[in-house]
Order: structure tokens, then C-alpha cells, then sequence
């Protein structure tokens, strides 16, 4: 920032002060802080429709650098006449100091993750199918507790594909993937995927061949009277974390090295590159991704694979320990909602003759999710 002393023009007024590049002002803190002009013409209440809340000033069209001709407090708020203009803008002072110190805007759905262990079963967040679409307030809580534990159950579903549609369009809209908007686990005659065997399923989260793997994954129980078949679920963050802990060079190279996942078939070839261990833009566990039977051959340098090696099968190992995991049955009439980009699930193997079992799944984006909390909290630019 220029020395506002050598550069400020004759425009003081108050406790404002005009600079070359933007304007100094104290703020109701008592804070002296500094704006630079084009930041302040381009969030000028006016800058913004306010029926579609989308910007309508385009700051590309500007002639000349935006310059305030003069700048005052006036009622609590910043008031500046734009040179060469005849344009006023006012800002809250309030709302200045949202943003005085170049934070991150506040978003409610940023939350704090609660890592969770084998014995969260009990402890899980669990809301009726009925109760979600009649109450708006109930969607805000169970959203709040896919954001902060990553999974949730829902009860009392109707035997019905549309129910669990109705569900997922409490959150957004149904995401579709290379299988399609739906899937059906149960036993095929010809599967192309081992969760549409009677085989145990080994620990995953869903589709890593994918650019960007979906964000949440629903799961409706429709019939399950089978022998065995125990759903498995762990929390990757809960994981991770204690890797980090543990060992911190093995969690490095999970964090910052992608590794290939493939998933082909006769009419598809899905191919992406992805990090075992996901970080957010607070460097926190956000999640993981693992999937065996969908990894493809590493493709790193062999030295490399000497030290990676090691720290994915620790990983891996750690995934197994009795410690992380909920082992339960999932029973007709329940909706099982986890975030895949950190709740990593399987299944143990079970008696396909032995009665039926069927789950209807699909996905929903992480985005969606978190942008339908924020509507239901009440957040927003021009709330």
C-alpha cells in the first residue's frame, strides 16, 4: 500500500482520508483500516441486482482507475462521491470491517468437523423421512450434522423410488454418475461392480475414477432379511488425524500426492487422479479417498513408490483397526446420508439364498449441500 502521507490528495474530511489508491477511515472499534477504491466501486450496494443478487457494475468498462473525489462518514456508514462519475456509493461501517482485515468472508457452512469412532453408532444423528419434508428447521439440523459428522440416518422412508428422490431434493438435485442417476445394490447375474455381488465389501468411498467424485451418497434400505451383510462405515477424518499424529512424513505424501483410479467397462473408460487424503483451506482433514478396486497402477517413480508405499499401507492398516469403525445392520425403512469425500464404507459378505437385500442408492454434490444450509440459516449478501 502507498504511504498514504505522500500520496493522499487535499480530501480529508473527519476521520477519512483520501489516498491515491483508496481511502483510510477508523472504524466504530476504533480501528484505523485502509480500502483500496477499486474494491470499494465494485461493492457499491448499487454494483448488485436486487432481485437476481447477481452483479450488474462491470468494473472492465471503467475508463480510468475509480478515484473518490471526496470521502465523510455520514450516519454510521462511508459515503464516497466518485470523480468523473456523479456517482455516490454507501457502505455500512459495519460491513466495512467484515472485511477490513482480508479474512475470508463468514460462512455459516464452514463447521468445525467432529471426528467420530466404532462407537458413534448409538450417537448418530437420526431424523424421520416425514419430519425432514414438513419442517424446514429439520432439514437445518440434519444438513448441520452431514457437515459436521458426515453421516446421518434417516428413518421411516416410504418403499417408494420416490421417496428417496423427495429426500434428496430437500438438499439439491440428484448428481448422476457414470452408473447413472441410480443405482440398485443387490445380487446381478452378470455385475459389473462387486458391491452388486453377495462378496464382502472391501472399505471405500464411492467413484474416485471420477474428475470430482460426488459429495454425498444416500443409501435407502428397501429389504434387507439376508444373513450377514453388516454395513461397515468409519470417519476418514477421524483416521487421517490420528495418521497426522502418528506420522506426519506418511501423512504428507497422502495429502500432497495424487495417485490413479480407473473404473472401465464395456461402455466406459472413467479415469481421474485424486489424493488419499483431502485438505481443506484451513489445512484440515476434509476427507479421503480410497478405493482398492478401483486403483490403477501407480504410475509414480519408482524411488518415489519406495517411501509412498509404506505410507499408503499404513494407511490402509490403520482403516482396519476396530477402533474406527461402525459395524451394524442397516434395516428396511432407513436412509443412510454420508458425506463420500471423507466417510469410507463396506460391507461384510453375505447368503444371497438367504432372503432378500436390496438398497437403492444415488448422489447429491457436497456444494448443494452446504449452499441449502446457508439458504436455511438465513445468510447471505443481501440478508
Amino acid at each position: 500500500m502507498p504511504d498514504p502521507v505522500s500520496t493522499m490528495s487535499e480530501n480529508v474530511t473527519g476521520n477519512v482520508l483520501v489516498t491515491e489508491t483508496g481511502v483510510e477511515l477508523t472504524l466504530p472499534d476504533g480501528r484505523m483500516a485502509y480500502f483500496n477504491a477499486c474494491w470499494l466501486r465494485d461493492n457499491c450496494a448499487t454494483s448488485f441486482d436486487r432481485e437476481t443478487r447477481e452483479r450488474t457494475f462491470d468494473i472492465f468498462h471503467l475508463d480510468e482507475e475509480p478515484r473518490p473525489q471526496s470521502a465523510q462518514i455520514e450516519n454510521e456508514a462511508l459515503e464516497i462521491a466518485w470523480a468523473g462519475e456523479g456517482h455516490i456509493s454507501r457502505y455500512p461501517l459495519v460491513w466495512l470491517a467484515r472485511y477490513a482485515d482480508g479474512k475470508r468472508r463468514d460462512d455459516p457452512a464452514d463447521l468445525p468437523r467432529k471426528a467420530w469412532y466404532a462407537d458413534h453408532y448409538t450417537a448418530m444423528a437420526r431424523f424421520g423421512h416425514a419430519d425432514l419434508i414438513a419442517d424446514k428447521s429439520a432439514v437445518a439440523q440434519w444438513l448441520r450434522a452431514l457437515i459436521v459428522a458426515g453421516v446421518a440416518i434417516v428413518d421411516d422412508m416410504p418403499d417408494s423410488d420416490a421417496g428417496l428422490t423427495d429426500l434428496v431434493r430437500l438438499m439439491g438435485h440428484v448428481r448422476p454418475t457414470f452408473f447413472g442417476e441410480y443405482f440398485d445394490v443387490r445380487t446381478h447375474i452378470a455385475p459389473t461392480n462387486l458391491a452388486y455381488t453377495a462378496n464382502a465389501l472391501e472399505l471405500h468411498t464411492d467413484t474416485p475414477a471420477e474428475d470430482m467424485a460426488p459429495g454425498v451418497q444416500f443409501l435407502h434400505c428397501r429389504a434387507n432379511t439376508v444373513a450377514g451383510g453388516e454395513s461397515l462405515f468409519l470417519d476418514g477424518v477421524a483416521v487421517a488425524n490420528d495418521l497426522r499424529e502418528q506420522h506426519p512424513a506418511d501423512f504428507r505424501l497422502l495429502s500432497e500426492t495424487a495417485i490413479p483410479f480407473y473404473c472401465e467397462h464395456d461402455t466406459y473408460d472413467m479415469r481421474a487422479r485424486q489424493r488419499v487424503i483431502e485438505l481443506d483451506a484451513h489445512g484440515e482433514v476434509s476427507g479421503v479417498t480410497i478405493s482398492q478396486h478401483m486403483a490403477d497402477v501407480f504410475d509414480l517413480p519408482q524411488r518415489m513408490l519406495d517411501d509412498y508405499y509404506p505410507a499408503f499401507r499404513r494407511f490402509g492398516r490403520m482403516l482396519q483397526d476396530e477402533k474406527y469403525g461402525m459395524r451394524f445392520r442397516l434395516n428396511a425403512g432407513e436412509c443412510i446420508v454420508f458425506d463420500n469425500h471423507r466417510v469410507v464404507h463396506g460391507r461384510a459378505a453375505y447368503s444371497a439364498t438367504s432372503g432378500d437385500r436390496y438398497l437403492r442408492g444415488c448422489y447429491a454434490d457436497r456444494g448443494e449441500m452446504r449452499s441449502t444450509f446457508r439458504a436455511l440459516m438465513g445468510e447471505g449478501r443481501f440478508k
